[in-house]
């Protein structure tokens, strides 16, 4: 084996790992927009006041606080990235990989020519099912990354 074969062979990213990915990525964008962790200002609410003893639902604390950080986009594109193959297929998913995302465009790399001509064709339809899963509009591009430099690479926009 020579060392350009080792260097193919190396495994692809998991769906954790893809998800890490995006979370850092949003944590990124986030502090580039002046939006990071830390205490907030207080706001005056009207109605019933929660005190912070008062029990409240796991989950919608955490929501709460993706949103009040900004990462509640980034969030949930990570968990699409952990479930890519629900979203797109058993045999997509073995071909293609989603490799980022931002400001709405979701870049996905395919193994071969062929598979980024499939992906391609399919781009309208992959759109729709990441905005049901994300909400209408998250996605509106998909840039799909053939094999080799520069080559098989297209935009597709949502109509």
């Amino acid at each position: 084996m020579t060392d350009d074969e080792g260097a193919s062979a190396a495994p692809s990213p998991s769906g954790i790992d893809l998800a890490r990915q995006a979370l850092a990525q949003a944590r990124a964008a986030a502090r580039e927009r002046g939006a990071s962790p830390g205490p907030r200002p207080q706001q005056r609410r009207r109605g019933r006041v929660r005190s912070r003893r008062d029990p409240q639902p796991f989950g919608e604390a955490v929501r709460a606080w993706l949103a009040e950080r900004g990462y509640a986009e980034q969030v949930a594109v990570g968990g699409v990235f952990g479930r890519w193959s629900e979203i797109v297929g058993e045999f997509n998913a073995q071909h293609l990989r989603p490799v980022s995302y931002e400001g709405g465009e979701l870049v996905v790399a395919a193994e071969s020519a062929t598979m980024a001509a499939h992906a391609r064709a399919m781009a309208r339809d992959l759109i729709r099912r990441l905005n049901e899963e994300l909400g209408q509009g998250t996605v509106h591009t998909i840039k799909v990354n053939g094999p080799g430099r520069g080559r098989g690479a297209g935009r597709l926009r949502a109509r």
